[in-house]
């Protein structure tokens, strides 16, 4: 099992500049550490999100490390011209020397699409031409497009990825059809939620690649090439006890930001389509699978334990540094997992 590293960067009550700072030393952390890639969302009008242009962030993470993976999870094609952000992801690319990966969505918040003008029952059209247009940009020194959405005729493509055809892809999804969709395209692959809800996604994906026949970019050192993950809030302390004293508070302003835009429009649960279940408590994480917090011995357990529930997972996408954490909190929390946990998990 790879390990991977997630993160909204989140606001945090310091300053965004101090916040930019302690994201960036992480990150050159988790890299001496050994974690596989550092995805980070997007989300806009939100305290969820402090990098709404994550591209920008990404150029900082290029420089800030030297071996870990890095890219989006996910951009959210909607919101973007298709050409602009083929050059983009070109650039990206070559910044990081080729680690760039390519985390692609239509956006789960009909909120955020909103405010962009987007409908939300029109994203998944939108995104599916974005989606054509972009992969087939990244693959030619001229572009044709003729969609829906977008279209555009003979336009040099000037610049070219550093990883050929182009760059890989991921998708994350919290329902089926997302799900089928991503593994019919031969994608890599994270879902999230309580482990009965993950486990029904990652099945539809299995499904689907397995009838496609494999990945369209397999990875060395994943089994069967295609990375299949689930995501993880995950708080490592010398003791249960230490894990809930910081961890409980962090979560918990994490989901208050979960829910931020939709108390902000006076939104109660059902009236909006959101698609994934999630506890509204640190302890209702705990009880569903979303949140791991112990000892070193608690978290390996328990992450085998929803190993062996999912069928097998490959990838585990750990979300280590959020809410209300300091960066000391963060570190030595990373420290215990690459020392007491990562080990443990190499062959699992």
């Amino acid at each position: 099992m790879k390990i991977g590293l997630f993160d909204h960067v989140e606001w945090a009550d310091r300053p965004l500049a101090t916040l930019f700072d302690e994201r960036l030393e992480f990150a050159a952390a988790a890299d001496e550490a050994g974690i596989w890639g550092l995805h980070v969302a997007e989300h806009h009008a939100t305290p969820l999100n402090m990098v709404p242009v994550p591209g920008v962030f990404l150029g900082a993470l290029a420089r800030a490390t030297r071996r870990i993976r890095i890219g989006t999870l996910v951009y959210l094609l909607p919101l973007y011209s298709p050409l602009r952000l083929i050059e983009e992801i070109c650039m990206l690319d070559h910044l990081s020397h080729g680690r760039l990966e390519v985390g692609v969505g239509r956006g789960v918040s009909p909120f955020e699409l909103k405010y962009h003008k987007v409908e939300h029952d029109q994203s998944r059209d939108i995104f599916i031409d974005a989606f054509d247009c972009v992969s087939a940009g990244l693959q030619t020194d001229r572009l044709t497009h003729a969609g829906p959405h977008f279209q555009y005729t003979d336009v040099p493509i000037a610049l070219r990825p550093l990883q050929q055809p182009h760059p890989p892809f991921w998708y994350g999804s919290s329902n089926t059809t997302g799900s089928t969709w991503a593994g019919e395209r031969g994608m890599h692959f994270v879902s999230l939620g309580p482990t009965g809800f993950a486990k029904t996604n990652i099945d539809a994906f299995r499904a689907a690649l397995a009838k496609r026949g494999g990945a369209a970019s397999p990875k060395a050192g994943f089994a069967g090439g295609a990375a299949i993950g689930v995501l993880r809030h995950i708080f490592v302390a010398d003791t249960d006890a230490e894990a809930k004293r910081w961890g409980k508070p962090a979560m918990e302003r994490h989901l208050a930001h979960i829910n931020w835009l939709r108390v902000k429009h006076g939104v109660t649960a059902g009236d909006v389509r959101f698609n994934t279940p999630r506890g509204a408590t640190f302890e209702e994480g705990i009880a569903e699978g979303s949140v791991i917090a112990g000892s070193p011995e608690t978290v390996v357990a328990e992450i085998a334990r929803q190993s062996a529930a999912l069928g097998g997972i490959n990838y585990l996408l750990t979300y280590l540094f959020l809410g209300t954490m300091s960066l000391a909190e963060a570190l030595r929390s990373l420290d215990l997992f690459k020392t007491e946990v990562m080990p443990k998990l190499a062959t699992m």
